[in-house]
């Protein structure tokens, strides 16, 4: 799809009875900083007064970004397969508005977050830090009591879409 057909869809999407109703748009699915055609479509965003969120695996240096985007970005974890593939210069291009996020599939991927967040001193860097448990590897409840256990100043993110959905639909 074209920006301009992009940015009709997200028109129609956001518009109820008359009137836009949805004003928020997060770019995410695969790599999104991949695609040359996201830095025009995000101009284009701005222009009408989207917000405009980007969710990205953090292994794109996000510095490129124009500084509107809430940028979500990803901090793969030993047990996701992908560990090491993050670019630390990632860290000094976050603002207050920004949100960190990491996928837990186990008590090691736990603490290996943890010491990442303590060593990078991550508080009060960015709007948010969420830890979010991996679906169907981690008990939200072990996670909850270990940030507890810890004191972490996280948040908790749950894969809603998986428990409304069924977690194999796409496209929700």
């Amino acid at each position: 799809m074209s920006v301009d057909q992009v940015m009709a869809e997200v028109r129609r999407l956001s518009e109820h009875e008359g009137r836009r109703a949805v004003n928020v748009v997060e770019l995410t699915g695969g790599e999104p900083l991949l695609q040359k055609e996201i830095y025009p479509l995000i101009d284009c965003l701005l222009e009408e007064k989207y917000r405009v969120l980007v969710e990205t695996s953090g292994e794109r240096f996000i510095g490129d970004l124009p500084t509107a985007v809430v940028r979500v970005v990803d901090v793969k974890c030993p047990g996701s397969g992908e560990g090491g593939s993050f670019n630390i210069e990632n860290l000094s291009a976050l603002s207050a508005q920004d949100q960190l996020k990491f996928v837990l599939a186990s008590r090691e991927d736990y603490e290996w977050a943890r010491d990442f967040f303590r060593e990078h001193r991550l508080q009060n860097k960015v709007d948010a830090l969420i830890f979010s448990p991996a679906f169907g590897k981690l008990e939200p409840r072990s996670l909850a009591e270990w940030i507890l256990e810890d004191g972490l100043p996280v948040r908790i993110g749950m894969q809603l879409h998986k428990f409304i959905w069924d977690p194999e639909t796409r496209g929700v």
